[in-house]
């Protein structure tokens, strides 16, 4: 789960990572207020779920409280469009108003999983304020690495080994350990899967500030953070995958003509793989899960087919708990109620294949029926085209 920039700092200043003074804004007349309350020159900065805001004219500078109100009513209600948003951009709905700081040098902090160690690594660079992807495709060196267990945390030592290595004066190390090691202790007590400062500021006095912050949550952990759950904007949320997990079902929009319904992650990595294989684009990631009931798959099917980028479904299903002739019966049952107009091809193996198949082949409409995933993939990406 995603959460906006400055609650992503509320959540940091919490843990004692130093951020700069700012409120949150979802008006122009809220916005003046804020700035006031600040008082001299603020930042105006949009609050969408991407990155790139600067560049999209998301971000702007305010020299006193009106020039902030005039700033805040141009932001307001824009569409933002960004590198991580899309074409369709974002509509700005609320606004971070902050102090501004006197910036000496921009470095970068954050921390990811990483799964073949089995720990989180944190990660600094002195490249603050880049895109850490075009850091690490250009320069990997200038990413320094220390992997942690999570139940000891950051020891302070790798903290200013870190700290040394980014070049931060030794007036500023301890600052800069403190807020590093506070970072770590954030991202372990939230059950985050990213936490990342960039940049990462020093100051011309020689304090250190998270001047940007972002943070994702760990979905499968959010039942131990029912506070955390409400910093969910679901306006910042592709509505097909809101309206899916109403149902119980994982969705993932992407990019291709193929529609995927799967049950079990690792079949649907499987079949996105094939399409692909095949010369096709999955449009999607769609998991209805080892137990769903032929209601989950009907919702599934209308949510698939809402996305008009949708050419042809593959449906390919393994029937353990979720029975094949359970997955027939609301395949049918879509078809009948949706009036189906793309070509949908069918793979299953498992428990009541044969049943399965029966009741697909007997329902009067014209599905295709496939033998092994190989000849699934084949036949949909054909019929896609």
């Amino acid at each position: 789960m995603k959460i906006h920039e400055y609650q992503a700092k509320d959540i940091l200043a919490h843990y004692k990572v130093p951020v700069p003074r700012g409120e949150v804004a979802f008006s122009a007349e809220e916005a003046v207020a804020a700035a006031k309350r600040i008082g001299g020159s603020v930042v105006v900065k949009a609050q969408i779920h991407a990155g790139g805001r600067g560049k999209g004219g998301g971000v702007k500078i305010a020299r006193n409280a009106e020039q902030a109100e005039e700033l805040a009513k141009q932001i307001l209600g824009m569409t933002l469009v960004t590198h991580q948003t899309g074409p369709e951009g974002r509509v700005v709905k609320r606004l971070l108003i902050e102090e501004t700081l006197p910036i000496e040098r921009e470095l970068y902090l954050g921390i990811v999983l990483d799964r073949v160690q089995a720990k989180p690594v944190f990660m600094a660079s002195a490249a603050g304020g880049m895109e850490i992807e075009e850091v690490a495709a250009k320069t990997p060196e200038l990413i320094l690495k220390e992997a942690f267990a999570p139940d000891a945390g950051l020891p302070p030592f790798q903290a200013r080994k870190l700290a040394f290595g980014m070049g931060i004066p030794a007036a500023s190390v301890n600052a800069a350990v403190a807020a590093m090691l506070a970072l770590a202790r954030a991202y372990v007590a939230i059950d985050a899967s990213l936490a990342e400062i960039n940049p990462f500021i020093l100051t011309k006095d020689g304090k250190v500030y998270a001047l940007d912050a972002k943070i994702n949550l760990d979905d499968n952990a959010l039942n131990r953070h029912k506070d955390l759950i409400e910093l969910r904007d679901r306006n910042e949320e592709d509505p097909l995958e809101v309206e899916a997990s109403t149902f119980g079902l994982t969705y993932i929009k992407l990019d291709g003509t193929v529609g995927c319904m799967v049950n079990g992650a690792g079949l649907a990595m499987a079949t996105m793989d094939i399409i692909q294989y095949a010369g096709g684009k999955p449009a999607n990631f769609l998991d209805v899960g080892g137990g769903a009931s032929a209601e989950q798959v009907k919702n599934a099917f209308r949510i698939l087919l809402s996305d008009h980028h949708v050419k042809a479904v593959l449906i390919n299903i393994f029937g353990g708990i979720l029975r094949c002739d359970t997955l027939a019966t609301g395949v049918v049952g879509a078809a009948r109620d949706l009036n189906i107009k793309v070509p949908v091809v069918v793979r299953m193996e498992g428990t009541n294949v044969e049943l399965g198949r029966k009741i697909l082949t007997e329902s009067g409409f014209n599905f295709t029926v496939a033998e092994d995933m190989r000849d699934a993939a084949e036949k949909v990406v054909r019929l896609a085209a």
